[in-house]
């Protein structure tokens, strides 16, 4: 029988969420990607953006973003802590040059090193 994520999250209490959302999501790899490609063919963002205009995330910021952002924040420091701790240690670790003055091509040079240090991480499996 087949069920939408929905249904295993919100109805079946004898499941686990976290079986009820890593199983399922993980072998939706393909049909995410044919739906967001799908999205990015119709121009759907855009379209979305256009639409919904200035005037509903203003609206929705001031009127719940407000309440929400205090404990939102509190609630992903570890998870923030978690992920963010590796990218630390590795711009802590970084030695580079002192900053030369505004606009001098050696500036450049400091954001390539930091640039090449994180995404040589990233490849390693490392960040």
């Amino acid at each position: 029988m087949m069920r939408s994520i929905v249904t295993a999250v919100c109805v079946d209490t004898t499941t686990p969420v976290r079986d009820a959302f890593l199983k399922p999501g993980a072998s939706a790899t393909t049909v995410y990607v044919a739906g967001v490609n799908a999205a990015n063919a119709r121009h759907a963002f855009a379209a979305g953006v256009r639409k919904a205009g200035d005037e509903k995330w203003s609206r929705k910021a001031i009127a719940v973003g407000v309440s929400r952002f205090g404990p939102g924040a509190a609630a992903a420091q570890p998870d923030f802590e978690a992920g963010f701790g590796k990218y630390h240690a590795i711009l802590g670790s970084l030695q580079v040059k002192a900053r030369g003055p505004k606009g001098d091509p050696g500036n450049y040079a400091i954001s390539q090193a930091i640039g090449d240090a994180l995404h040589k991480a990233k490849l390693s499996g490392g960040a």
